[in-house]
């Protein structure tokens, strides 16, 4: 696992000594010319301040007092008169050979000097140093310059270290905080101004992760409650149902009690059913990527629940208005197996609750960019005071009647919710009966492909 403190303490204390090098190296280059550059001077100083008495020659070769403090190891003095006479040696062993004026490097014997000559009226003088001697000094002078940078590197670290730990201390701090919670907090990350500007969006997105996760914990509750709360009514009716059968001692070939408890079986497998979608349909915040021909979804739902119909007697058909009408296909954006469950649940609903005789038309309705599936019946309508509940799950109208539910719609809208489609269920206002759209359903561009949109026996009509 990658570090972030430690990227950040090797990757400063690394930039630092390196930095810190390249200047140590750039002052000690600096130093050390400035000091061969002060030698220079010394050079040239000896030279212009040697006496006239030293071209004498009763002082040829002898110490002279002037140059008390001037060791022969570091520099040599040689003068020569107008004649090109050499008239003082300060080291007769060793001799440089006589240069031109200003400075100039040479080698001797094996040895590198600095030599400065000198012109003047009457005599020509040359003092020259060791390079070793100058080198020496000049390596001892430039070093002392690197002892307040080498002390002040420690301090460096430590203000690093500070400055790092100081830097995300609100990091260990949420680390800390989301540590100590139990696994039923979910509320939002508080910390109010302590927040860095670089992790807030990190800490925002956290909260909103947060609440989301306690939006779902708290449906997935409510749904537990709610089945179990609907699954009490089928189940207890079916287990009283087979005691009272086994009270009265009835027959296993009683018709009507076997059709009594086929029925109450029945809506517990449906009811199961509609919990296990909505289970699904929650699971996922958006529809899935793909495309689907609504049209063969239309068609082959009409035809699947069509037998239901006919046992009822209500007229079940499928009807294309607009482009829809002139098209082989309709395909939309989204999860074809979702939009099928849609579809399903709106004409199982109508069927449920339309009386015998009556009828129910499912429309698809489509324009260049959008598609608005229909599905309008001639039962009894919703009360409008229950109107603004029939979305709610587990709920039914007053007047409803029948075996249902109370998730059909719900689970249509969520469907319809997924595919950012507009859910509407309104009653009709040329008649008795109900009308539920669901419109803004998007075309897919004209390259896309559905898949399985092979024609079918499905794809027949009803009416």
């Amino acid at each position: 696992m990658r570090s972030v403190r430690t990227q950040l303490l090797v990757g400063l204390i690394l930039g630092l000594g390196a930095m810190s090098a390249v200047a140590g190296y750039g002052i000690f280059r600096s130093a050390l010319e400035e000091a061969n550059e002060l030698f220079d001077y010394e050079l040239r100083s000896v030279a212009i301040s040697l006496p006239q008495s030293v071209a004498d020659t009763e002082l040829a070769n002898k110490q002279s007092s002037d140059f008390e403090g001037l060791q022969d190891d570091r520099v040599v003095i040689e003068i020569w008169d107008a004649s090109n006479l050499l008239t003082y040696e300060s080291l007769p062993s060793a001799k440089l050979p006589r240069q031109r004026a200003g400075f100039q490097s040479i080698v001797v014997g094996g040895r590198h000097y600095r030599v400065f000559g000198l012109q003047q009226a009457s005599r020509f003088v040359q003092v020259g140093q060791p390079m070793s001697v100058r080198d020496e000094s000049a390596l001892t002078q430039a070093s002392r310059t690197l002892w307040p940078l080498l002390a002040i590197l420690p301090l460096e670290i430590a203000l690093v270290l500070l400055v790092v730990k100081r830097a995300l201390r609100p990091v260990t701090i949420i680390s800390r905080s989301l540590a100590a919670r139990s696994i039923e907090t979910l509320a939002p990350i508080d910390m109010a101004n302590a927040i860095p500007t670089e992790i807030e969006p990190l800490v925002e997105a956290l909260n909103d992760l947060l609440v989301r996760l306690d939006r779902a914990l708290h449906a997935q509750r409510v749904f537990v409650a709610d089945a179990a709360h609907e699954l009490r009514t089928p189940l207890t009716a079916l287990k009283l149902q087979i005691q009272f059968a086994r009270r009265d001692h009835a027959k296993l070939n009683d018709g009507d009690l076997l059709r009594k408890l086929e029925d109450r079986v029945n809506r517990a497998i449906h009811l199961v059913q509609q919990l296990l979608t909505l289970a699904r349909e929650d699971a996922e915040t958006s529809a899935r990527a793909g495309v689907a021909d609504l049209r063969r979804v239309a068609t082959q739902v009409v035809g699947e629940l069509s037998v239901l119909a006919e046992h009822k007697g209500i007229d079940l058909g499928l009807e294309r208005v607009g482009v829809a009408a002139m098209e082989s296909s309709t395909i939309v954006v989204g999860d074809e197996t979702s939009l099928t469950t849609m579809v399903t649940n709106l004409v199982d609903n109508a069927i449920r609750y339309t009386s015998s005789g009556g009828q129910i038309d499912v429309r698809l309705c489509a324009n260049n960019d959008h598609v608005t599936l229909e599905v309008v019946d001639n039962g009894p309508g919703i009360p409008e005071t229950d109107l603004e509940r029939v979305l709610d799950r587990f709920y039914r109208a007053g007047n409803a009647t029948g075996q249902g539910s109370g998730l059909g719609l719900a689970i249509a809208a969520k469907v319809a919710a997924k595919h950012r489609a507009a859910f509407s269920v309104r009653n009709r206002t040329d008649g008795q009966g109900l009308k539920v759209s669901v419109s803004g359903l998007r075309r897919a561009p004209a390259d896309s492909t559905a898949a399985g949109t092979r024609p079918s026996s499905a794809q027949l009509e009803p009416s």
